[in-house]
């Protein structure tokens, strides 16, 4: 059930807009009723953040055998995600959302972005056990830094995402970060 509910939200919000989606359109949708979806997440910015921008933070972290490899791989996956007709639909919304709640700040923080900054930090220790990077490394500047210079190219400038971006932001990322 947890995945119909995620799949008719990001459905929804590319079809009709984030403003446009509701609890009930998306229970409908899903085939439940509203309680089931509350009793999952706190409401619809918190449903449609994890819908449309938690795959991400879900998937496996990569290990390609170096910082560069492995920053790439994680850059591909935000672009894919920051590019998808739900995530332009979302983003206006849910940035509104999040602005005016610091509690839903808090919980997207802590129960989304948490997975992702685990598998940055293993990202970064197995980086500074090849000599790539030091152990000082601020994951989660560096998490903020890959995650906003994707969104700020495609969600918020609407600049295209060419299939040189990912290694791009990967590699001034890890110049910048790189044991020196």
């Amino acid at each position: 059930m947890h995945t119909a509910i995620l799949n008719a939200a990001a459905a929804l919000v590319a079809e009709t807009g984030y403003a446009a989606t509701s609890i009930g359109a998306v229970a409908a949708r899903a085939g439940t009723g509203k309680d089931a979806i509350y009793r999952r997440w706190s409401g619809k910015p918190e449903l449609v953040y994890e819908a449309v921008f938690a795959t991400t933070e879900s998937a496996p972290v990569p290990d390609t055998g170096s910082l560069t490899g492995d920053l790439t791989a994680l850059a591909e996956d935000l672009v894919r995600e920051f590019t998808t007709p739900a995530a332009a639909a979302a983003l206006p919304g849910l940035l509104a959302d999040f602005a005016a709640s610091r509690e839903l700040q808090t919980r997207i923080r802590s129960h989304f972005l948490a997975p992702a900054k685990a598998g940055l930090t293993e990202v970064f220790e197995r980086a500074a056990q090849r000599g790539e990077a030091d152990t000082a490394v601020p994951v989660d500047l560096v998490l903020d830094t890959l995650a906003g210079a994707v969104f700020f190219h495609v969600g918020l400038v609407g600049a295209p995402a060419d299939q040189d971006l990912a290694s791009q932001l990967a590699t001034l990322l890890a110049r910048g970060i790189e044991t020196r």
